[in-house]
C-alpha cells in the first residue's frame, strides 16, 4: 500500500534514478519520484551548483542518457518480476480469439494467392506438358527475326541537335504573321529582303486564290463541257480521313506484329491476309495489293490468299488473279464461283461455271450457278447431268421434274424414290404433281375449297383422290424404311405447299399426319393449339384442314365446331361457313349455340327466310330452349312482324305451361322465364296495348316477383305513363320491399316523389335505400351487384 497511512519501508528502500530512467513498471508501482524517498526519511542532498546545465533528451537512447545515465544498463529482479507479469498478462490477451484471427488471416491468404498466382504457378501445367516434346518439334519451332531483341535498352536514345537546327525551329513558330524583313542576313552574308515586310496571312489568302483559279479553269474548257466538278472535288477532299495519332501509332504497332507474324512463318497465308487488310485500312492500296501478291507467292495453295488478291485488284486485275489461283487449285468451288462472278457476260459465266464442272463435276451448288444461268431446254440437258454426278441431292431431282413434261416427271420422281427411299420432299412433289394436273384444273384454292370436309372430294374429278393416296402411301413407305413420321415437320410442309397453290396437297398432309404421336388424351387440345398457330402465320387451310380432322374425331364436341365456323366466317367463305354450321347442328343437334349461329349468320346476310327456317328446325330438337324462342322473337320483331312476334312470345309461354309440372319427379317449374314476360310486355308497350301489358307485367311477376327488379320498374313506369301515380308509388314500394337490394327501384321511388314535389319523402326514400344497401353490403363504388347497381348512385 501507498499513502500518508502505509507502513514504512524497509531501511534503504527508495526509488533510485535508474528505475525511474529504464521505465520499469515496478518502480512506478512503488510510486517513487525523482529524489523523493520513504515518508520519514531524509531527503537526499540537493546539488545547487550554479554551472551545470540542464539535461537534454537524447532522441537516439531515450531516457538512458542525460540526468538518468547514472544508471545506465542497470536492471534488477523487481524490473524483471514486473516485466514478467506484464508479458503474462500480454500472453493472455493475445490467446483471446486466436483460432478466429488465424483461420481469417488464412483464408484471406489464400483469396490473395488463388486472386494474384505467381508467374511459375500459371505456367506450371505448361511447364509438365514440355516433357511430352519430341526432339523434332524443338527443331521446328521458328527463330525469332531480330536476336538483339534483349540488349535493345528500355528507352531511346537521341543525338543532341545543333544550335542552327534549334534557331530555325525557334523562327518557324514564331506567332507573328508578318515577317519584319528588316535586312536578315542569309547563310551567304547578304541582306534577304531589303526591308520590305512580308504579309505572311495575304500569302494564305493568295494561296486559296490560286487554287480556286486552277478550279475554275479544269471545270470549264473550250468545248463548254465539265472536266472537273468543283463541289464533287471538294468533296471528296473533304471526305479523306485524317487519322488521329493514336490511330497511327496503333497502326504502327500493328505493323510491326504483322511484319515479325508473315517473317516468322512466311506460309501461314492468315497472316499475308491480316497485313494486306491493314495497309488497306491505312489507305496504303498499293502496299495491300502488294502484300497479298506475295501471300498468294508464298502460299499457293491457299484460297483465302487467292481471293483476297482479287478483292483488292480491280476486275480485269482479279481475272487473272483468279486465272492463276484455279490453276493452282483447281478443285476448289469457291474460287471458280468468285471467277464467273467477275465476268459481265452471262455466256462468259457459263463458260466458266462448265469448265469448273469438268474439274468438279459432284459440286451442286455449281450445278445450281450454271442451271440458273441457263434456258429451259439446257437447264433440263444439264440437271439430267446433274442428277447422275450428285444423285444423292433431292433438290436437282426436284428442279428437273418441275422442268419436265407430266410422263416425264413421274419417271424422274420413281428414280429419286428408288435413289433416295427415306426422303419425303420427293412424294410431296409427286403429290403437287398430280394436282397441278387435275381434269378440269383448279385456278386457285379457293376453288378447291368451296366445299368442306370430304364434299371437297366429290367437287372436283376422281384424280383428286389421287393426291391422298400419294400422301397415305408416302406415311406408310417411309414407316417401313425406319423413317419416324414427325408430325411438326409434316404441318410446315402442308403449310408450304398451301403457300405454293397446293390445296389439296396440304389437306392431303394434314389428314395422315395430323394425330401422328399425339395421345388420344391431348388431341382435342393439340389440335386447337395447332390450327391457333397455322392462322397466326397466315395459313388459312391448314388452320382448316386441321379443324376437319379434329371434327372428324370429335363430332360431338360443340367448341370445335364454333371455331371451325368462326375461321370459315373470319376468312370470308360464307358458303362454306353455311355448310359447317349444317354439318354442325346434324352432329350436335342439342346444341343450341350453333343453331343461332347459323340463322344469325343467315340474317345478317339478309336471309330472313333462311334464318326462320333454321329456328323452325330448331324448334323441333330443342323446344323447351327459351333462347331459340327469344331468338324467333327477336328475328320477327327486327323485321317489324309485331303479330308474328307476339304470337311466338305466346307458344313459348304455352310451351312453358305445359311442361311446369315434371312427370316422373312431380316437380314445379315456374313456367316461361323472365325474359319472356319482359319481351311480352315491350311488344304488347309497342303495339300500345296497356291493360295486356300490365296483365302480362302482373303475370310475371306473380312467377318471378322475387328476383325480376326489371318487371317492378316496367309496371311502375306503366302507371306513372298512364297518370297513376298512386299505382306506381305502390309498384315501387313492393318492389323495394321484395327486392331491397335494387339500387334502381329506390332510385325511380325517389325520383317519383320528386316529381311529385315531395323532396322530403324523396330525401327519406334514399336514406332509407343508402342504409338497405349498407346493410347488404351493396357498397362498391360504382360496380354492378346482384340487384342492379351500387349504393353510390
Amino acid at each position: 500500500d501507498i499513502g500518508p497511512g502505509a507502513p514504512a519501508p524497509p531501511m534503504g528502500a527508495q526509488a533510485t534514478l535508474g528505475d525511474a530512467a529504464s521505465g520499469s513498471r515496478a518502480a512506478m508501482a512503488r510510486g517513487f519520484g525523482r529524489g523523493r524517498g520513504a515518508p520519514g526519511a531524509s531527503a537526499p542532498p540537493v546539488d545547487d551548483e550554479p554551472d551545470q546545465q540542464p539535461a537534454q533528451f537524447d532522441a537516439f537512447q531515450g531516457g538512458d542518457a542525460g540526468i538518468f545515465a547514472a544508471r545506465k544498463g542497470e536492471y534488477d529482479d523487481d524490473d524483471r518480476e514486473a516485466d514478467e507479469i506484464w508479458a503474462s498478462v500480454d500472453d493472455h490477451m493475445d490467446s483471446r480469439r486466436r483460432d478466429q484471427r488465424e483461420a481469417r488471416l488464412k483464408a484471406e491468404l489464400e483469396k490473395y494467392r488463388k486472386e494474384n498466382p505467381k508467374i511459375t504457378e500459371q505456367f506450371a501445367d505448361a511447364k509438365r506438358k514440355l516433357q511430352e516434346v519430341s526432339y523434332e518439334e524443338w527443331d521446328a519451332i521458328p527463330d525469332i527475326g531480330d536476336y538483339s531483341i534483349k540488349k535493345k535498352k528500355g528507352g531511346r536514345e537521341f543525338a543532341p541537335a545543333p544550335d542552327t537546327l534549334l534557331q530555325k525551329a525557334m523562327a518557324e513558330r514564331e506567332t507573328s504573321a508578318y515577317d519584319d524583313g528588316a535586312g536578315s542576313m542569309n547563310d551567304a552574308g547578304n541582306s534577304s529582303s531589303g526591308g520590305v515586310r512580308n504579309d505572311l496571312t495575304a500569302v494564305g489568302e493568295g494561296r486559296s486564290s490560286v487554287l480556286g483559279l486552277k478550279l475554275d479553269a479544269m471545270g470549264d474548257s473550250v468545248a463548254g463541257q465539265t472536266v472537273v466538278d468543283p463541289k464533287g472535288y471538294l468533296t471528296s477532299l473533304s471526305s479523306v480521313k485524317v487519322s488521329s495519332t493514336s490511330e497511327i501509332s496503333d497502326v504502327k504497332k500493328a505493323r510491326l506484329l504483322l511484319k515479325s507474324v508473315i517473317s516468322t512463318n512466311p506460309k501461314h497465308a492468315p497472316g499475308w491476309i491480316a497485313v494486306a487488310r491493314l495497309e488497306e485500312l491505312a489507305g496504303k492500296i498499293s502496299a495491300a495489293r502488294s502484300f497479298a501478291q506475295r501471300g498468294c507467292d508464298a502460299c499457293p495453295t491457299s484460297a483465302d490468299a487467292w481471293l483476297e488478291n482479287a478483292r483488292l485488284n480491280p476486275p480485269d486485275v482479279a481475272r487473272a488473279v483468279l486465272a492463276r489461283a484455279v490453276v493452282a487449285l483447281p478443285d476448289d468451288v469457291e474460287l471458280w464461283i468468285h471467277a464467273a462472278q467477275l465476268e459481265e457476260d452471262a455466256v462468259r459465266k457459263r463458260r466458266v461455271l462448265r469448265k469448273a464442272l469438268e474439274r468438279v463435276p459432284n459440286s451442286v451448288r455449281l450445278w445450281k450457278a450454271v442451271v440458273d444461268l441457263s434456258e429451259e431446254d439446257d437447264a433440263k440437258i444439264l440437271l439430267a447431268r446433274a442428277v447422275e454426278c450428285c444423285p444423292q441431292h433431292v433438290d436437282l431431282w426436284l428442279a428437273l421434274a418441275r422442268l419436265e413434261t407430266r410422263e416425264n416427271a413421274r419417271v424422274v420422281l420413281n428414280k429419286a424414290r428408288e435413289t433416295l427411299p427415306a426422303e419425303p420432299q420427293i412424294w410431296i412433289a409427286a403429290a403437287e404433281l398430280e394436282e397441278a394436273h387435275l381434269d378440269p384444273p383448279l385456278a386457285t384454292a379457293t376453288e378447291a375449297t368451296d366445299l368442306a370436309g370430304a364434299d371437297i372430294l366429290a367437287s372436283v374429278s376422281e384424280r383428286s383422290n389421287i393426291v391422298h393416296k400419294i400422301i397415305e402411301r408416302a406415311i406408310k413407305s417411309l414407316r417401313n424404311k425406319g423413317v419416324s413420321v414427325d408430325r411438326e415437320y409434316w404441318l410446315k410442309e402442308a403449310e408450304t405447299a398451301e403457300k405454293a397453290g397446293s390445296p389439296l396437297t396440304c389437306r392431303a398432309i394434314v389428314f395422315a399426319t395430323a394425330g401422328a404421336g399425339v395421345d388420344e388424351l391431348d388431341r382435342k387440345r393439340t389440335w386447337k393449339a395447332d390450327a391457333a398457330e397455322a392462322l397466326a402465320r397466315g395459313s388459312v387451310e391448314t388452320a382448316r384442314s386441321i379443324y376437319e380432322v379434329a371434327v372428324e374425331t370429335f363430332p360431338g364436341k360443340k367448341s370445335l365446331w364454333v371455331l371451325y365456323a368462326k375461321l370459315e366466317g373470319d376468312s370470308g367463305h360464307y358458303k362454306k361457313m353455311d355448310a359447317v354450321l349444317k354439318r354442325a347442328v346434324k352432329r350436335c343437334p342439342r346444341a343450341v349455340v350453333l343453331w343461332l349461329m347459323a340463322a344469325k349468320e343467315l340474317w345478317r346476310r339478309g336471309d330472313t327466310s333462311g334464318a326462320r327456317a333454321v329456328l323452325e328446325e330448331s324448334f323441333a330438337a330443342n323446344p323447351e330452349s327459351e333462347d331459340i324462342w327469344l331468338a324467333a322473337f327477336k328475328l320477327e320483331f327486327e323485321s317489324r312482324q309485331i303479330d308474328r312476334a307476339r304470337a311466338l312470345l305466346l307458344k313459348a309461354r304455352e310451351k312453358a305451361a305445359e311442361s311446369n309440372t315434371t312427370p316422373s319427379s312431380g316437380v314445379k317449374k315456374n313456367g316461361a322465364g323472365e325474359r319472356v314476360y319482359l319481351k311480352s310486355a315491350v311488344v304488347e308497350r309497342e303495339a300500345g296495348d296497356v291493360s295486356a301489358e300490365r296483365a302480362l307485367i302482373t303475370e310475371g311477376l306473380e312467377k318471378h316477383g322475387n328476383v325480376s327488379w326489371k318487371l317492378w320498374l316496367m309496371l311502375g313506369q306503366l302507371e306513372r305513363r298512364v297518370g297513376a301515380f298512386d299505382a306506381a308509388r305502390d309498384a315501387y314500394a313492393k318492389g323495394t320491399r321484395r327486392i331491397p337490394q335494387c339500387a334502381f327501384l329506390w332510385i325511380e321511388l325517389a325520383a317519383l316523389e320528386t316529381a311529385l314535389g315531395n323532396h322530403h319523402k324523396a330525401r327519406a326514400v334514399l336514406e332509407q335505400a343508402r342504409l338497405r344497401q349498407t346493410a347488404f353490403g351493396n357498397t362498391e363504388s360504382g360496380g354492378e351487384t346482384q340487384g342492379g347497381v351500387s349504393a353510390e348512385r
